[in-house]
């Protein structure tokens, strides 16, 4: 199993969901480079203008570790690096586990992603013009569970922790990638968890990424907000585990 973090994350938000597969499982985290504890000099701004450069770190780092019939689990934005990951080399993946995915975050006609055009343009004028504010205005907002405000307060830590300009320029691929066309491509048993109260990935899109990823399994959850590895790591590992014993 290969769990792949969100936007201004790192492998240790798994600490909790990942010990619980290491019994059956060869478990295996990272960092994306340009988080965590990666190497910074590793980071170049062309391979890492789109996802594909992501996705395509995730099917060397499952070469070189000699990875066959890998479970991906990849949390937010790392849930459509996992997608286009399965349509760069289908052959090492066994099945998919997107939590809180978003192809598209914008507004499109008939589509709804959550936000307007207008919206993206300010989170990301925001980012731009006070990294360590918006960190502190937004981590609570995404994470939701205002009653537990420690949890809040490690994901503004981690953002915090990012290199603002890696931050900035990941959260423009994150927030501005149209990534719909690619859900048809995957072939692999797939598992879509959506939170409840999801403010960034909200129950139409996880609804529209199940309706286009062939035969994919849909399973509502009861945590709120957009980080249920860390809000409700009981009820994420059962969910991935009830979909593994299908």
């Amino acid at each position: 199993m290969l769990f792949a973090h969100g936007f201004g994350c790192d492998q240790s938000m798994w600490r909790f969901v990942a010990p619980e597969f290491e019994a059956d499982h060869r478990v295996v985290l990272f960092d994306h480079v340009g988080f965590g504890q990666s190497d910074l000099a590793a980071y170049d701004p062309q391979r890492y203008g789109s996802l594909r450069g992501y996705a395509a770190d995730v099917v060397e780092l499952c070469r070189e570790l000699e990875l066959t019939d890998v479970v991906f689990v990849g949390h937010s934005v790392s849930a459509m690096i996992g997608v286009l990951a399965v349509q760069q080399a289908p052959e090492l993946f066994g099945a998919l586990v997107m939590v809180g995915p978003s192809p598209r975050y914008v507004d499109d006609g008939d589509y709804t992603g959550g936000f307007s055009r207008a919206d993206i343009a300010g989170l990301i004028e925001n980012l731009d013009s006070n990294h360590l504010g918006w960190s502190e205005a937004m981590a609570p907002v995404i994470m939701g569970n205002p009653g537990r405000p420690e949890l809040a307060a490690e994901l503004t830590n981690s953002f915090c922790r990012t290199d603002p300009d890696i931050a900035r320029r990941f959260a423009r691929i994150t927030f501005l990638s149209d990534n719909r066309a690619d859900l048809a491509d995957v072939h692999v048993p797939t598992l879509v968890l959506q939170c409840s109260d999801d403010v960034i990935a909200p129950e139409t899109v996880g609804r529209y990424v199940h309706e286009h990823v062939p035969g994919s399994v849909f399973t509502q959850l009861s945590a709120t907000g957009h980080c249920p590895n860390l809000s409700a790591p009981e009820e994420t590992t059962a969910a991935i585990r009830a979909f593994l014993g299908r």
